[in-house]
């Protein structure tokens, strides 16, 4: 099963766009709103999206559904979302209607009425959500504009904490920058996770 996919946007429904891959080949691909709204201006042009495949039986036949995302750590919190009892995929999809740091923000506060605001989620699936993923999604809450800083180095386990960062768009020298300040502040780190959950929190103290 194929993990990427990339075409022209060539035709769409208000929750899926087709896309064509050359070769007679066309995907259907279901995307949450806050996805969408990102390739509104992609008709005919090429996207490349990271794909979460699932399937499903209906009857005595299966279907597959593709759910698309611009990078690989919108598909990882859709992930965390599906993996909570109550949430199955296309709830998932639905509720991911505003940005990614903006639900990640409510979950780690234990915002329940933000997330009740949120399409398909009601007040038990809200507690739900939160029951099971506060405290885990601080990744997600990095994907923020950054100051650009002059590059630095870091130190080896420090690197996987960098992946997450470029994922999350960021240049390499404003991450290197936020690890290497980090660390000043706080030798004793030597945990990736422990590493992203500080840089997060003064990043929140900044505003």
């Amino acid at each position: 099963m194929f993990s990427r996919i990339t075409g022209a946007v060539v035709e769409r429904s208000e929750s899926t766009v087709l896309l064509d891959t050359g070769g007679g080949l066309a995907y259907e691909v279901v995307l949450p709103p806050c996805v969408a709204d990102k390739l509104r201006d992609s008709d005919s042009t090429p996207v490349t999206l990271e794909i979460y495949p699932t399937f499903a039986l209906e009857g005595n036949s299966g279907r597959f559904t593709f759910f698309g995302f611009t990078n690989a750590i919108e598909r990882e919190f859709f992930e965390a979302l599906i993996s909570v009892a109550s949430i199955g995929p296309r709830t998932a999809a639905r509720a991911f209607a505003v940005p990614m740091a903006r639900i990640a923000g409510a979950i780690d506060a234990g915002d329940h009425a933000f997330l009740r605001t949120l399409p398909g989620i009601g007040q038990q699936k809200a507690r739900d959500i939160v029951a099971k993923l506060q405290g885990k999604v601080t990744k997600f809450l990095l994907i923020r504009d950054a100051e650009p800083r002059a590059e630095q180095t870091i130190p080896g386990f420090a690197e996987e904490a960098l992946a997450v960062l470029l994922q999350l768009e960021y240049k390499r020298g404003e991450a290197e920058a936020m690890i290497s300040q980090t660390l000043e502040r706080g030798p004793q780190i030597r945990e990736t996770e422990e590493l992203l959950t500080e840089i997060y929190r003064t990043k929140r103290e900044q505003t």
